[in-house]
């Protein structure tokens, strides 16, 4: 029966990956969750397709009880209400148990974003390091190109590091970036990030052997044969180090943030930031607009004269 239940998980996966376009990072956090949720009701003698809602409330409250974040227990709920209607769907179940399930309470918690300032020091660094014509000039120039893309688009780091090499013979202001669920959205391109990207190009052609076959814009010799995510995020934090940033508060999904919320915060539409980034759902958008809420609120409780004043009676 276990091994019954685990074919159900595999058919599971296969549906999302076919029907749904699930990326491979959510395929596997999907596998990994319901697998946590196979050992739980093995402990208790349960078999999972037919897990009671009070099972799955046992399974959620031990989450809880062992420290996992409201987002985590969140997370693990998603999973499950997926696998849970699908075999309700194919009519391996006559019910849903997770109807009647209550999303963990979760507090509100902000995007770290970096400010304009920021930003702007940390694309001056790569700048001047692409420029040295040293050894390895070709890598800091493809760290300054992944940055100005970046910072351009506000795409995922996904996104970014699997960009097709075909890019390189677009031409025009805009890029066409594959998001989640293949879905394709346009962005456009600041002048300098073209700029850097056609340069780029020109140094991608003489650096790498055969680099007009190579499909990727950013070729690797790892297993995907694009750049690791991973390795971006690394390389990030030590140049964010080497720009006098604190290195430990910068990712990429930081300087995506960061993207968002300095639209917003210049005047853009919310509607344009949602397409931009790529959000189905536009109240995932409008959490950057509580981040401008809370900038603005510090900013009146430090400057504001009345804010001062209270200060110094305290």
């Amino acid at each position: 029966m276990a091994d019954l239940t685990r074919a159900h998980i595999e058919a599971f996966l296969e549906m999302m990956s076919a029907e749904r376009g699930a990326a491979g990072n959510t395929l596997v956090s999907y596998e990994h969750d319901l697998e946590d949720l196979f050992g739980f009701m093995a402990a208790r003698r349960v078999q999972t397709i037919e897990a009671s809602s009070s099972d799955l409330r046992a399974y959620l409250s031990g989450l809880g009880k062992s420290g996992f974040a409201p987002s985590s227990q969140a997370r693990r709920l998603s999973a499950m209400r997926q696998f849970y209607k699908f075999l309700y769907a194919e009519g391996l179940r006559g019910d849903d148990p997770t109807a009647v399930l209550d999303s963990p309470a979760k507090g509100r918690t902000l995007p770290k974003i970096m400010s304009e300032e920021e930003v702007t020091r940390l694309l001056t660094r790569a700048a001047e390091e692409a420029d040295d014509t040293s050894p390895g000039q070709f890598s800091r120039l493809r760290m300054l190109t992944l940055l100005e893309l970046l910072y351009a688009t506000g795409m995922r780091v996904s996104e970014l590091v699997s960009l097709p090499a075909r890019v390189l013979d677009q031409e025009g202001r805009f890029l066409i970036v594959k998001g989640k669920g293949n879905k394709e959205r346009l962005v456009p391109l600041s002048r300098s990030a073209i700029e850097t990207v056609r340069r780029y190009g020109e140094a991608r052609r003489a650096e790498i052997p055969d680099a007009d076959d190579n499909p990727w814009l950013f070729p690797s010799s790892g297993k995907e044969g694009y750049l690791p995510r991973q390795v971006f995020g690394r390389d990030l934090k030590a140049l964010a180090a080497r720009a006098g940033l604190k290195s430990s508060a910068i990712s990429p999904h930081v300087m995506r943030h960061a993207f968002a919320s300095h639209l917003l915060q210049n005047g853009a539409d919310l509607r344009v930031v949602q397409e931009l980034l790529g959000h189905s759902d536009i109240s995932t958008t409008q959490i950057y607009t509580h981040v401008l809420e809370e900038r603005l609120r510090q900013l009146v409780q430090t400057h504001h004269p009345l804010a001062k004043l209270a200060k110094n009676r305290e």
